[in-house]
């Protein structure tokens, strides 16, 4: 995370590839501009929400050119590649080009890209404008980005993704939201997607799931299939599979390990199963994914 305080003209273009990337306004008004996009007016509390790879730009003014690109690392150039990170540093997780300018934004990315958040991230819009985030977190978060102690990166990633889970739960609220957004508040198949997102390699089927969730079969098949798009053994399957595709990609566990902590009886279980949807085997995955 970062803290950038600005004094006009300034404008931050950020090509860092992230897959999504957080803005909270602390003090200041500004411009936040995508390429093909009109301009939005952004004010002091308002969070930004913005789904990569695409580049985007942060201004003053509209029409102010970019005097700062911000690549992949975090890496701060001016737009002929020269190097930022000394001349534009304002202390601890601070930069900018003047310590009591007059805006400040607190910048957040997500780096790692995985199977699990890719729902998520194909439910969002290119960019969202939230005018009602929560302000009493920001004010933590901007305390809290400028210590040094121990843990301190552990507890800004924390409040980072508590606020991008309030944003997108207040935004939500507000918005068409996907099937599955909705189903997580229905009191019956929410418990059961709780359930089935808590103990995957359970060998559920529809009666023992349907019990736990304390209905009948016939309930639990009446609520889940239209709420959430898929019966609930579909489901399961494919979030299984999307559970196996991230182990896969994150570490060095064999396909039998991965296959036993997502439910398949056997590593020729899942590489069958993995293949006849995803096209490719477990060890091939692995191996495009790094």
């Amino acid at each position: 995370m970062l803290r950038a305080v600005m004094r006009p003209p300034w404008a931050v273009r950020v090509q860092d590839e992230a897959p999504l990337a957080l803005v909270a306004v602390v003090r200041g008004d500004a411009w936040v501009l995508r390429d093909g996009s009109r301009p939005v007016r952004l004010s002091a509390g308002d969070v930004v929400i913005t789904r990569g790879p695409e580049p985007y730009t942060f201004a003053d003014d509209p029409a102010t050119e970019p005097q700062v690109v911000v690549n992949p690392g975090n890496r701060c150039e001016t737009p002929d590649g020269a190097d930022l990170s000394q001349a534009m540093g304002l202390g601890v997780r601070s930069w900018g080009n003047a310590v009591d300018g007059p805006f400040m934004m607190l910048i957040g990315s997500y780096e790692p890209r995985s199977e699990v958040s890719g729902r998520l991230l194909r439910a969002l819009p290119p960019m969202l404008v939230a005018s009602d985030g929560d302000a009493a977190l920001v004010r933590l978060l901007e305390r809290e980005i400028v210590k040094d102690g121990p843990g301190q990166e552990a507890v800004l990633d924390r409040l980072l993704d508590l606020l991008l889970i309030t944003t997108l739960r207040g935004w939500f609220a507000r918005s068409d939201a996907p099937l599955w957004f909705q189903a997580m508040s229905d009191p019956v198949v929410g418990r059961a997607l709780r359930l089935l997102h808590a103990e995957p390699a359970r060998p559920w089927t529809v009666a023992s799931l349907a019990a736990a969730v304390g209905v009948s079969r016939a309930a639990l098949a009446r609520s889940f299939t239209p709420l959430v798009g898929q019966s609930p053994m579909a489901y399961l399957a494919e979030w299984r599979l999307t559970l196996a595709a991230d182990l896969l990609r994150e570490g060095e566990a064999t396909v039998g390990a991965v296959a036993a902590k997502v439910g398949y009886g056997s590593a020729f279980a899942l590489s069958t199963a993995f293949k006849r949807v995803r096209g490719v085997s477990p060890q091939e995955h692995r191996v495009l994914a790094r």
